[in-house]
Parts: C-alpha cells; sequence; structure tokens
C-alpha cells in the first residue's frame, strides 16, 4: 500500500504538473494537493523528499496564480525546509534551484521583473555547471530545466530593457532545445523574443515574432498558451496605436482565461482594454475597466495595480471640468510607487501627468519645476510616451505665451512619430501611428490657424493629416505565407456564401475566415518597410502645379470647419461655421445616396428620399462651398477633404455640377500623383464581374472605345488573372460588384468569378496601374483615423501608386453605372482628364452616379 500511495502520488503530480504548464493553474491545485495527500501515506525516503519538494514548489507557483505572493511564499518555503533534509549536496542545490526558478516566475508575474531576475542565476548556473562536468550527454529533463530558466530570465530582462543580455539568454535556449530536439520550447523563445522587441522599442520586429509564437501555438491548439502571448501582442498594438486590433486580440484571449480561473491575465486584460479605450478617448469605459483590474491586481499583491491605478487617473483628469491640488499630488504619489518598483517610463509618465494637471491650474512655475525633475526620454522609451512628454512641453510654451516653442515642440514631436513610422510594414501599422499625435497635430493646428497665417496653415495641415500617402512604396518583395492566407479567405468567403444561399449553419465558416483574416492582416504587418518618405509638398511647387485650378482643403479645429483655400498663386483661410452641422449633413448625404441606388426604385421613394439628398447637397454647398465662390470662381478643384467629407461626391453639390473635381488626402499625395508620368493608353484591360444585370453591355460599349483593350469575364475574371494583368497597366475598367469593410479596410474587395480582390492583394503589384476605374459600390469609401489617416480600396491603390482612381463612396445601380461609365469613357477616348470627363458624366444625373476622382485627376 505505501509504494502503490507514491506511484499514485507521482501520477497526480505529473497531471498537476501538465496543468501548471498549460496555465490551468485550478486543476493543478487540485492534482497536486491530492498529491501530497498520497505521499502523507508513503513511509519516509529520499524519493518521497525528492517527490514532495517538486509537488510542494509546482504548488506554490499555482497558488501564486490564483491567490497572490504571500500564499506562493509559504508553499515555496515549505518546500525548502524538506529540502534541506536531504543528505544529497548535488540534488539539494537542484531542488533548491528549481524553487528559486517556480519562486522567481511568480515575481515577475506579479510585476517585478527587476526582483525576479537573481531568482533563476542559480539553477541556471548549477544546470551549466552539471553540464560543463559532465562525461556524458546531460539528460533532457534537466536541460529543458536550464532552457525554461534561461527563457524566464530574458523575459525579466527584456521588462526592464536590458536587450542584449536577454537575446543572448534566447539564443543560449534555442541553441539548447535545437541540440536537443526539445521542439515544444520554439513558440516560448519567439514569445520572449517578441516582449525583448516591444521592450525596446522595435515594435516591427516584436509583432513578427509575436506571429510566429501565436501561429505554432494555434497549430498546437494550445488555447491557455495562445492567450497569454495575445496578451503581449496586444500591448503591442496599443503601443502602435491599433487599438481596435488590439481589442479583438483581447477579447478572443479572455473568454480562455476566464475559463482557466488565471487571475492575473483576466487583471491584464481589462487593463489592456482600458488602455484601447484611453488611446479612443471612450473615458468612461477606460476607467470602469481600469477600476475592476486594479481590485483584482491588489487582491493578488501585484504591482501592476499601479499601471491599472495610473490608466484609470489619466481618464478621470482628462473629463475632470476641476483639477484640484488632490488630483495632481495622486499622480506624484503614484509616480513614486512606479519609481520605486522600478518602472521608470511609468513613472515618469506619471509625473508628466501632473504636469500636465498643473499647467491646467496655471502653476506653470510647479510644472516647470516637476519638467526639470524629468531626464529626457531614454532609447528605449516608447513612442506614445515620448508625444505625450512633446505635448506637455507644447502645453507649457504656450500657458507661457511662447507660441513659437510650443510649435517647436510639435514638430519635433512629430519627426519623432515619423521616424517610427519610416520602419514600418504595411499600410494599416503605418496609418494606425497618428493616434499617438492626435493631441499634439490638434494642439499646432489651433495655434496657427489662430494666427491667420494661411501659408503656415498649410504647412501644418501637411504635417500633421494622411502621412500614409507621403511615402514612395518600395519594390516589393513576394510573400508566399500572406498570398496562400489571402487565397484562404477567398475561398472562405465562397463558401461562406454558398452555405447562407443553402440556408446551412455559418458559425464555423465565420469563425474560421475571421481568424484567416486576423492572420493575413497581421502577416502584412510583417511585410518589407511600406515605403521610401517623400518631402512634404512645398506651397510654390502645389500652386505652379495647380496653374489655372483650385485647393481647397479642409480642417476642423476648435469645432470649426475652416477651409485653407489655394487660387491664382495666393492662399487664404476662411472660417466655416459648426463642423458638427457639416459632418452630419455629409453623413446623410451618404445614406439618402445609398438609399437612391436601386435601379428600380419606387417614383414615391424617388421623390422623397431625392428630396431629401438634395436638401443635404444644398446644406453642404451652403456651408462649404459659396462661402468660397470670391476664391475660387469657376476654377477647377482639387479638395482635401476630413473626416465623413471624404465620402461626398462633390458633383452633387449644387455649386460643382458639371465642375471638375480631383479628390486626395494631402496636397502632398495630390502632387505626387500630379507629377508621376501621365498613363499612356496603350495597355488597357476590361473586367466584367458576375452577377451584374448590365455589364455585358456595358464592356462591349467600352471595348468600342478600346480597340486593343485586354477583355477579362466570364470563367477568365478570377482574382489571379485580375491581379496579373492589372500590373503595369495603363487604363484599367472593372464592372464588379464592391464592398467596403468598415473594420478591416484591406479586406475592402472587389468581386470576381472565383471570389474578391482584396485591397490587401494590391501591394503585390510591382508596377502599379496609372489610371483605374472601378464601376463598384462604395470602393471610394475610406476608414478614417485619426489624422485623416483614410484607408480602403481606392486608398490602397493611390497609396501603391496608382495616378487616378474613379470610384463611388457609395451604392450605385448597376443601370445607372453603366451609363456613367459609357459617357466617362467617351470623354476621356475624346481626350478629356479623368476629373473633367467625370464631372460631364455626373452632370446628367449626379445623384444616382456619385463618383470620385481620386488622386491626381
Amino acid at each position: 500500500m505505501p509504494a502503490r500511495a507514491l506511484d499514485r502520488a507521482r501520477e497526480l503530480y505529473k497531471s498537476g504538473w501538465a496543468e501548471q504548464e498549460n496555465y490551468r493553474a485550478p486543476a493543478a491545485i487540485r492534482f497536486l494537493n491530492r498529491a501530497l495527500a498520497h505521499t502523507d501515506r508513503a513511509p519516509d525516503s529520499l524519493e518521497r523528499t525528492d517527490l514532495r519538494v517538486r509537488i510542494l514548489y509546482t504548488l506554490g507557483r499555482s497558488l501564486g496564480e490564483t491567490s497572490g505572493m504571500s500564499v506562493a511564499v509559504g508553499t515555496f518555503d515549505a518546500a525548502r525546509r524538506e529540502a534541506d533534509t536531504l543528505a544529497d549536496p548535488r540534488l539539494r542545490a537542484l531542488l533548491n534551484g528549481c524553487i528559486d526558478h517556480s519562486q522567481g516566475n511568480i515575481i515577475l508575474r506579479l510585476g517585478q521583473p527587476e526582483q525576479s531576475v537573481q531568482w533563476f542565476g542559480p539553477i541556471i548556473a548549477f544546470i551549466e555547471n552539471e553540464m560543463a562536468s559532465a562525461a556524458d550527454r546531460l539528460e533532457s529533463n534537466l536541460v529543458r530545466q536550464l532552457a525554461s530558466a534561461l527563457i524566464a530570465r530574458a523575459f525579466a530582462n527584456a521588462a526592464i530593457r536590458r536587450r542584449d543580455i536577454a537575446i543572448a539568454d534566447l539564443e543560449r535556449a534555442s541553441a539548447l532545445a535545437r541540440e536537443y530536439q526539445l521542439d515544444d520550447l520554439y513558440p516560448y523563445t519567439q514569445h520572449a523574443l517578441a516582449n525583448t522587441y516591444k521592450q525596446s522599442g522595435d515594435l516591427a520586429e516584436a509583432l513578427r515574432y509575436y506571429g510566429e509564437a501565436e501561429r505554432v501555438l494555434r497549430l498546437q491548439e494550445q488555447a491557455s498558451l495562445l492567450s497569454g502571448v495575445q496578451l503581449d501582442q496586444a500591448e503591442a498594438m496599443l503601443m502602435i496605436g491599433l487599438s481596435d486590433e488590439a481589442g479583438r486580440a483581447l477579447d478572443e484571449a479572455l473568454p480562455v482565461m476566464r475559463k482557466e480561473k488565471v487571475g492575473q491575465d483576466i487583471a491584464e486584460v481589462e487593463m489592456f482594454r482600458a488602455s484601447a479605450a484611453l488611446l479612443d478617448d471612450q473615458f468612461d469605459l477606460a476607467r470602469r475597466m481600469a477600476k475592476a483590474s486594479w481590485r483584482k491586481l491588489v487582491k493578488r499583491g501585484s504591482t501592476w495595480w499601479m499601471m491599472a491605478a495610473l490608466i484609470e487617473l489619466w481618464a478621470h483628469a482628462m473629463q475632470a471640468k476641476r483639477v484640484t491640488s488632490a488630483l495632481v499630488q495622486k499622480a506624484l504619489a503614484l509616480s513614486d510607487h512606479l519609481a520605486a518598483n522600478h518602472l521608470v517610463d511609468e513613472a515618469r509618465l506619471a509625473k508628466l501627468l501632473a504636469t500636465r494637471l498643473e499647467i491646467r491650474r496655471g502653476k506653470l512655475a510647479d510644472a516647470e519645476e516637476l519638467l526639470r525633475q524629468l531626464p529626457s526620454p531614454r532609447a528605449v522609451t516608447p513612442i506614445d510616451h515620448r508625444m505625450q512628454r512633446r505635448l506637455v512641453l507644447a502645453e507649457l510654451a504656450l500657458a507661457k505665451g511662447d507660441r513659437r516653442t510650443a510649435l517647436l515642440h510639435a514638430r519635433k514631436g512629430l519627426e519623432e512619430l515619423g521616424q517610427v513610422r519610416d520602419q514600418l510594414g504595411g499600410l494599416e501599422l503605418v496609418s494606425a501611428t497618428a493616434v499617438h499625435s492626435r493631441e499634439l497635430g490638434e494642439l499646432a493646428i489651433r495655434l496657427v490657424q489662430g494666427s491667420n497665417d494661411a501659408r503656415r496653415l498649410f504647412v501644418w495641415l501637411e504635417r500633421t493629416r494622411a502621412q500614409t500617402y507621403r511615402y514612395e512604396p518600395l519594390e516589393h518583395v513576394e510573400n508566399p505565407e500572406l498570398a496562400e492566407r489571402i487565397v484562404e479567405v477567398r475561398g472562405l468567403g465562397r463558401d461562406l456564401m454558398r452555405a447562407g444561399l443553402d440556408g446551412r449553419p455559418t458559425t464555423e465558416l465565420r469563425t474560421k475566415l475571421a481568424k484567416a483574416q486576423r492572420e493575413a492582416n497581421r502577416l502584412g504587418w510583417n511585410s518589407q518597410r511600406w515605403g521610401r518618405p517623400r518631402p512634404m509638398a512645398g506651397l510654390g511647387e502645389v500652386i505652379a502645379k495647380l496653374g489655372e485650378r483650385a485647393m481647397v482643403s479642409f480642417v476642423v479645429s476648435d469645432g470649426g470647419m475652416v477651409a485653407v483655400v489655394i487660387a491664382g498663386g495666393q492662399v487664404r483661410t476662411v472660417r466655416l461655421g459648426a463642423a458638427k452641422e457639416v459632418l452630419e449633413s455629409a453623413q446623410k448625404l451618404h445614406f439618402d445616396l445609398n438609399a437612391l441606388a436601386p435601379d428600380y426604385l419606387p417614383q414615391p421613394l424617388v421623390q422623397v428620399i431625392g428630396g431629401s439628398a438634395r436638401r443635404q447637397a444644398d446644406a453642404l454647398d451652403a456651408m462649404l462651398i459659396k462661402p468660397l465662390h470670391h476664391l475660387i470662381g469657376e476654377r477647377e478643384l482639387v479638395v482635401v477633404p476630413t473626416g465623413t467629407l471624404y465620402a461626398v461626391p462633390w458633383g452633387v453639390i449644387p455649386s460643382l455640377h458639371g465642375r471638375p473635381v480631383a479628390t486626395a488626402p494631402s496636397a502632398t499625395a495630390w502632387l505626387a500623383a500630379a507629377q508621376s508620368d501621365k498613363p499612356k493608353t496603350d495597355k488597357v484591360l476590361l473586367v466584367r464581374g458576375p452577377s451584374l444585370l448590365f455589364a455585358d453591355g456595358e464592356l462591349d460599349r467600352l471595348a468600342a472605345h478600346h480597340v486593343k483593350a485586354t477583355v477579362l469575364s466570364g470563367e477568365d475574371a478570377t482574382a489571379a488573372k485580375v491581379l496579373a494583368h492589372l500590373d503595369g497597366a495603363d487604363l484599367v475598367h472593372v464592372a464588379a460588384h464592391g464592398e467596403h469593410e468598415t473594420e478591416n479596410a484591406l479586406f475592402s474587395r472587389l468581386e470576381l468569378v472565383d471570389g474578391p480582390l482584396f485591397a490587401h492583394e494590391l501591394g503585390r503589384l510591382r508596377k502599379p496601374p496609372a489610371h483605374v476605374v472601378l464601376a463598384a459600390c462604395e470602393l471610394a469609401l475610406n476608414r478614417i483615423r485619426p489624422g485623416d489617416e483614410a484607408l480602403g480600396f481606392a486608398g490602397a491603390m493611390l497609396a501603391g501608386g496608382t495616378r487616378t482612381v474613379v470610384a463611388a463612396a457609395s451604392k450605385v445601380g448597376d443601370e445607372a453605372s453603366a451609363a456613367a461609365m459609357a459617357d466617362y469613357h467617351r470623354a476621356l477616348v475624346a481626350g478629356a482628364a479623368p476629373a473633367v470627363a467625370l464631372a460631364e458624366a455626373m452632370s446628367k444625373d449626379p445623384f444616382r452616379r456619385p463618383f470620385l476622382c481620386l488622386g491626381s485627376g
């Protein structure tokens, strides 16, 4: 019976250890307590003591996860007492090293990385000595223990930004894993490398390693381990500005953590969720999530409570109508707590908040003293912290009446953010970074706009908006894995559509599709740098290129809509009234145009909806265009919109009926397109997608205008063939259904015979088409991020180097689209520029032909 008790204890220990390794602490505790109970029935022996020590330190680690450090320490101490009874010095050293390793892991998990580092040293030194002195190859269990300790120490050193030391440990762990074929350690090393690069500020490289760890763990179906990776990955996304993508990753991880009852991770998810809400100015949500996280972390004895407290305090401060001394002191006390726990950048961030609050209180001398106490940012200081420092410096200068210094700090901050942006891969990452410069950019625009210096305002608009379009795309390097994932997304989309038509369940397919889209997005992040930054457009260059045209740039500042008008070599600003009214009217017009789109709408509905659309168009005319008439006259226009104005088809505005209008995200983007070589018409591609009522006649008419055109229709109109023919084309016309994806802009798509062609795939073009006509619904729409970072199907083409894109920002009926495009190409072939040809085509029925000319015009 005693022998059987020890055997049973060993079996239960193995089960408990396996549960612990998979972060299932409650289940591990149950197995390990039962294992201890069985050892109590066994006689005293070396084997029994050895097993009890292992059970106890594994139990201590599990208790640390569920109950905090104080409970765990008692169990670790009990393990040490048992280990110290052993006569064998080698075994005693090994077991004490294992206990230290387990305690170090809990200290690390509770937010004390600097204190945890020392706890991994004894086991690493012991096994390294064993390896050096052993005559034969060391047993794999010991090597696994060594590699695990090296990985844990690397996590700790990465957290305190000792990058080189962390990488050295990880390289050693990876070499051991390869030599001893410990393949299961691979995702741990990738996760630790990702953390190391994140903490050192190399976010693009961090996302690449997180993506690899995630890929392997998904293949292994290790949900618990995956949730831990997603947690750290979400922090990196937030540091870039991807609050929405971080939210999706956290939402996927949270149910797993709740199921496994991993209290620390649940609290951290809530903390990062609060951080995402703060980034999006959702202050109530940020406070609620931060408080929930704080309560859990305090209960566990985790020092991460300070981070949750900082988020809650920041959200509270941004909402406070009156800043009190108590609020300032709270921020300073929190800064001291963070500094005492070696959270250097976070401590400085809390002091920056205190400084900002003192500025709001008018206590400028106190604010200056706090700033003097803050050293300059370190090389590894996160970019969002750097931008906050620049904002505080700018606000202080402005409070002292020094507008010049305030603008200097704004400019330097934007330059620092630009240096980070320059290194990123993929349009989505490049556009997301703008969230960190939102407040700084708004401050600068407000300052310059208040000075009534139109030329200076133009310069600052170019510094603060649509930076995604400032890049000249680099020559593309093929990414076979991304291409494969896109093919998977296309196939799943087709299967989902068929299942819906057949009335079959679609839940599983939707889950698979979302997963494949997510993986494709992240592979896109990990690609090469997006492009080479272009110089910002100079006002003289823009004036010269405009010639007789006029450019109108709209911007919202202090709740008002402002226009910067360049016409006749002069630059003027015009204040246009309340921005909220303008943007709401633009949104209502968009809804009306969508409702008006069907080809055979009953006449009473046409009258009602058409009347509403005309009222909104008249309102926009009165608010935006008529006040500028004395400056723009009857000139052709280049419009740089903002917010919902991106969706306005300018030909529906009464004052602009029949007037050529080109739309561009910035003057820099327009100038780059306008200065590119004018397209020839030698290589013309005509594409007909499926299920269009009038597509056959439409393309037949167009083929008569372009007799040498390549026509892809029917079974030939596949995504692969269309993509191949797009490369290097002079003029492309696609008649197909399309759809804009609001939350996932790069999966906006054209529907082709074998499934969709996605905006994601346009980056694969070595030579983008010069002039593209998208006779499809909504593909001129964009997702608008802070800083007017517009991203969508047409936007991806422009960012990729296409000179001109003609597309609709709302739904369009098949018949109306076919008629508009016949008129457009007739004018184009007659020699009209794209903006001129589109103005003529739209003038016949503007509300049913809501197209925009994007790019050069």
